[in-house]
């Protein structure tokens, strides 16, 4: 059977219920007596259940953190290395010098 969310436009209490899909539809709110309990519209939940289904399928939610192991920032960025090439070096060296060429 499905649980269908209600919520009271007037005094806004809400509640879910569980109902057959033939029952008919709601209309007192239980906690101020008014005809302004509604159905609200809501995702749907389902479950894998069988054979073939691991609990680590399909699971929603955020995944764990890193920690800061080796001192770089955990936040993911790229943190710039200490042994990098700076891209405002000469570039004198590593630039060849031609070969000098030979005149008989």
């Amino acid at each position: 059977m499905p649980i269908y969310a209600y919520r009271c436009d007037d005094c806004g209490f809400s509640k879910d219920v569980l109902q057959k899909m033939s029952d008919p539809q709601l209309t007192d709110c239980p906690t101020c007596g008014k005809a302004a309990f509604k159905k609200q519209l809501t995702a749907a939940g389902f479950q894998l259940k069988g054979t073939g289904w691991y609990v680590t399928d399909f699971r929603g939610g955020a995944k764990a953190p890193t920690t800061a192991v080796s001192g770089a920032p955990a936040g993911g960025g790229a943190a710039p290395k200490a042994d990098a090439p700076k891209a405002d070096a000469p570039a004198a060296a590593a630039a060849p010098t031609p070969a000098p060429t030979k005149s008989d």
